[in-house]
């Protein structure tokens, strides 16, 4: 499996919302969390020019 075609934001959501229904009190901490990873991943391709 190439890991350029494997999109890391959907498992990150997917993963946030099973969490968020088990345990509805992280939802702060998830999303925090979720937008620090997404905004590295973001980046990530910038970082290595």
């Amino acid at each position: 499996m190439d890991f350029q075609s494997l999109r890391l934001e959907p498992i990150i959501a997917l993963v946030a919302g099973i969490l968020i229904l088990v345990q509805p009190r992280l939802l702060n901490y998830i999303v925090a969390i979720y937008l620090i990873i997404v905004g590295v991943v973001g980046l990530y391709p910038q970082l290595f020019k």
